[in-house]
This record gives structure tokens, C-alpha cells and sequence, in this order.
């Protein structure tokens, strides 16, 4: 891979994803798209059963024969949290409970209800801020940070295993002194890492960034980066700050890329895990035009959101409207009570 990627930086692309390349000024260029693996299988990411305070994150990546995303431990699933961080999820989950409380959510039992109760009256929480920065949707929408990450165009980076909504592609731009990488992600939440390749440390231990601070390395043909310095504002299955990475790209064919990664924190689980994903080439003449994805949705539905909030709370305060802490505006929406994880 390394060798594939530095020779005859002027006039070389190799491409594998969604548009096209070509000279980029000096830059070798590798696009990878659907990170699909050749077989039929498909997996995700999958939680360990009956632990307190996990979520099940579904993945419609294809990864060969295997049924996970998770190649160790062995077993496939995510490690086991730790206790403190059960007590933040737990501590996280009661906060949200509270603002559906007095809803028709809880009233009639539904799944989005589950661990809560019915209660007809507003909770104080409401006026309470969350436990720690939210990156969730909340039944509540007095500011723009109740709104959940994607709510607000916002993505919640690295490591980035695609979506519900389907894969994600990569463009990769290797110059002589760094590597660059796009990510084309969800419904428009698009964004770039840059990885620095000078051998220098990573940055001090107070400078906080959304998708980390990558520094890079060769080992052999593989591309080893190592991710620390995340913000306490992402999320990546419960870790925040304390987020650890330690990347692998390897080109495994004229066609064919391997990503696996080891995922730490020990404040959230027991111990580290890794996940393996396989990206392949698609078409490079089909791919030639790339439409960069814009997070149209976010942009205008955030601003209308909270006006919407606010004309409800005037309507209440006149005794023209109900409540708006009896309506559920977080997960009363199409498909909740047909989750099949529930």
C-alpha cells in the first residue's frame, strides 16, 4: 500500500468509491466505497446481551463470512462496560425517561418507554440540563444542543462504521508529508481528517478535537494511525474523551482495502476490542462527478424545530394548546415500536 500510494505522486490516481480522480496537484488519490466484503454474509457491530446500560448498534455492512464486524474478542461482541460507565448510562437514561414521563409514550407502554413510567406530571428534569453534554435526541427542545447530533448536521466521527441508512465511502489523499482522508457519511454528514505523518507527538493533553488527533506511521505496506485527544462532545458507544484508536489501512489487491481497528477506553469496557471492514473499488468512469454531501435537512429543520418548540410554549402559556412536556417529539416516530431488538 505504501508503496502503491507514494510511487509517481504527479500523474498516478488509483480510486476505489464514489467520484473520480485524477492530478491532484502532486497528491496520489485512493477513494474506497461501501466497505462491503465479497461474501454474503451481513453483520454489525453487536452488543453482549442483558448488559446494563448498551445500546445495539446495527450495521448494514457486508463482511465476508463473518457474522460480526468484531474479529476480537473472538466471540464477535462488544466487551462488557465497565461499572462506572453502566452508572452514566444509566444516570443518561433516566434523564431522557424523565421528559417522556408524562407523554402518551409512557402512558401506553411503549418500547421507547422501557425502564420508565407513566407520571401526569412535567418533570422537574426538564428544566434540568442532561448529565453530561447530549449528543442524543431528548424530548425536549429548549436550545439548539437538545437536538442530537445529526439534528444538528453534526456527525459523531471517529471510528466511523457506516449507518442505518447504508454505507459510507472514503477519499484518500496522500501527499509527500501527510495523508488526508473525506468521509461521505449518513444523510450529508460529511467531513475530513487529516493525519500527521512528521513523527511529531500528539498534541497536549487540553486541546480537544472532534475527530481526535491522528499521527501516522508506516509499518511495512500498512498505514498504522493513532487516534487520542478526542472532545467530550462525540460519542462512540459511551466513550468521549477518553477515546483511544489505533488504525490499520492496508491495500490487500489492485481493488481491495483493509481496515481494522482497536477501540480502548477503560473507563467504558473491560477491554480493548478490534473491528475489521473491507472496502473495494467501484466504478472509476461512473464515479468521475462527486456531489459533496451537504446536510440540507439539519440546516433548515433545526431553526424550525425550536420555533416550532417556542410557538407551543406560547400556545400553552395562553391555555390555547396542551402541555408540550405530554408530547413526545424524541421517538414517536414511524418503525419505533417495530424495533425487533426491543
Amino acid at each position: 500500500m505504501k508503496q502503491q500510494w507514494e510511487a509517481s505522486h504527479a500523474n498516478s490516481t488509483s480510486e476505489v468509491g464514489r467520484s473520480g480522480g485524477g492530478d491532484h496537484g502532486g497528491a496520489r488519490v485512493f477513494e474506497t466505497g461501501g466497505s462491503g466484503g465479497r461474501g454474503s454474509s451481513s453483520g454489525g457491530l453487536r452488543e453482549s446481551a442483558g448488559r446494563a446500560g448498551t445500546e445495539n448498534a446495527v450495521g448494514l455492512k457486508r463482511t465476508g463470512a463473518r457474522t460480526s464486524l468484531i474479529v476480537d474478542p473472538p466471540d464477535g461482541r462488544i466487551p462488557a462496560k465497565t461499572p462506572e460507565a453502566q452508572k452514566i448510562a444509566a444516570a443518561d437514561q433516566q434523564f431522557r425517561l424523565a421528559l417522556l414521563q408524562a407523554t402518551e409514550t409512557c402512558k401506553n407502554k411503549s418500547v421507547a418507554c422501557n425502564g420508565g413510567k407513566y407520571d401526569p406530571k412535567t418533570s422537574p428534569l426538564r428544566a434540568e440540563l442532561p448529565p453530561r453534554y447530549n449528543t442524543a435526541r431528548m424530548n425536549r427542545h429548549d436550545g439548539p444542543e437538545d437536538g442530537a447530533l445529526p439534528d444538528r448536521c453534526l456527525t459523531g466521527g471517529l471510528p466511523e462504521f457506516g449507518t442505518a441508512y447504508g454505507g459510507s465511502f472514503r477519499r484518500i489523499v496522500q501527499t509527500p508529508g501527510g495523508v488526508s482522508m473525506f468521509y461521505d457519511v449518513g444523510q450529508g454528514q460529511g467531513w475530513q481528517r487529516n493525519i500527521v505523518m512528521n513523527g511529531s507527538p500528539h498534541l497536549p493533553a487540553n486541546i480537544r478535537q472532534w475527530y481526535g488527533d491522528s499521527r501516522g506511521h508506516w509499518e511495512g505496506n500498512t498505514l498504522v494511525i493513532d487516534v487520542t485527544n478526542f472532545s467530550r462532545k462525540t460519542d462512540f458507544q459511551g466513550s468521549r474523551e477518553n477515546l483511544h484508536l489505533v488504525e490499520r489501512w492496508t491495500r490487500t489487491g489492485p481493488t481491495t482495502l483493509e481496515y481494522v481497528v482497536t477501540i480502548e477506553d477503560p473507563t467504558v469496557w473491560t477491554r480493548p476490542w478490534t473491528v475489521k471492514q473491507e472496502f473495494t473499488k467501484q466504478s472509476d468512469q461512473e464515479n468521475k462527478t462527486y456531489y459533496e454531501p451537504r446536510c440540507v435537512e439539519g440546516n433548515y429543520a433545526l431553526p424550525a424545530l425550536l420555533l416550532g418548540a417556542r410557538m407551543e410554549d406560547l400556545a400553552f402559556a395562553e391555555g390555547r394548546g396542551p402541555d408540550p412536556a405530554t408530547k413526545d417529539n424524541a421517538t414517536d416516530f414511524v418503525g419505533v415500536e417495530e424495533n425487533p431488538l426491543q
